[in-house]
């Protein structure tokens, strides 16, 4: 059985090379073409897209036949923030909740910042087209494990980009920097980003952390309610949050989502708001 799980990996990995390699030759192919012209048929400018397409569909079939046989139960684990905060994009609302099951995502949700009413800046249609990270509650404030863990993978090296949050901003993050993070991978897609081993074959990923900040590093132990970095903006990210997410295996390209439920905490739905307890205390042990 172990054999045909690698089996199973090897292969998702492969499919995963091809789908960036099919996008790699569609815009190599549509930059000569309008730079230099190409002598054959438009047709086959646009025919290594047909591939990484099947196989982008062919991926979303799957997932939802193995979402509908094989359910899995939730796991249940602890808050990753503290204070009072809101849900964006929430698998209490819909799966998959990005629109997708790639990287993992099917259960994934979005956490921003609202430590009052009014304190995180909303969206603007023209004006201001970017803002300064500093300008978000979130950016910087301390995220905690969710359960006693093993650090299987951690990087802070990607830098904290401006919002995305004005209509030409965010224009540009879906055409255009989207598009091209998604053919860098995991690294481009999730920015900064702590992978922790919670046992049981569940993973736990922290995704667009700010630089500089993680306070672990591969194959350390972790407590539950330890601080392991804070919420930042890199990646590919309209404004600082977390994203939050459990999956089957270390590596998001080729895992499964896995629901989860908060210890304590109804898991909320777009929009809404809630309070997490502090329930730590220094050196990042949770009190009983």
């Amino acid at each position: 059985m172990p054999h045909q799980g690698g089996t199973t990996v090897s292969v998702r990995k492969a499919t995963v090379i091809v789908y960036r390699a099919g996008w790699v030759a569609f815009f190599a192919l549509v930059l000569l073409d309008l730079f230099a012209g190409l002598p054959f048929d438009r047709f086959w400018v646009w025919s290594p897209a047909l591939l990484p397409l099947a196989i982008l569909v062919g991926a979303s079939v799957r997932s939802r036949r193995m979402q509908r046989d094989n359910p899995r139960e939730a796991v249940e684990v602890g808050v990753p923030v503290r204070g009072r905060w809101s849900a964006l994009n929430s698998p209490a609302d819909r799966t998959p909740s990005h629109g997708t099951h790639g990287y993992g995502q099917t259960y994934a949700i979005d956490l921003v910042a609202e430590p009052a009413q009014g304190a995180r800046p909303g969206f603007k249609v023209l004006w201001p087209v970017v803002r300064r990270n500093r300008d978000f509650p979130a950016f910087g404030e301390p995220l905690f494990a969710v359960a006693d863990a093993t650090v299987v993978h951690a990087e802070d090296r990607q830098r904290d980009h401006l919002s995305r949050n004005s209509l030409l901003a965010v224009l540009y993050l879906l055409i255009v920097e989207a598009s091209l993070r998604d053919i860098g991978g995991v690294r481009r897609i999730f920015g900064n980003h702590v992978v922790l081993d919670l046992g049981d074959g569940v993973f736990a990923v922290y995704a667009h952390l700010r630089r500089g900040s993680l306070a672990v590093r591969p194959g350390d132990r972790v407590r539950a309610g330890q601080q392991i970095a804070q919420c930042g903006n890199s990646g590919n990210s309209s404004e600082p949050h977390l994203h939050f997410q459990l999956m089957d295996g270390p590596d998001a390209d080729t895992a499964a989502g896995v629901p989860f439920r908060w210890r304590g905490l109804e898991v909320p739905g777009n929009g809404e708001t809630f309070t997490a307890p502090d329930n730590t205390v220094p050196g990042g042990r949770p009190t009983p």
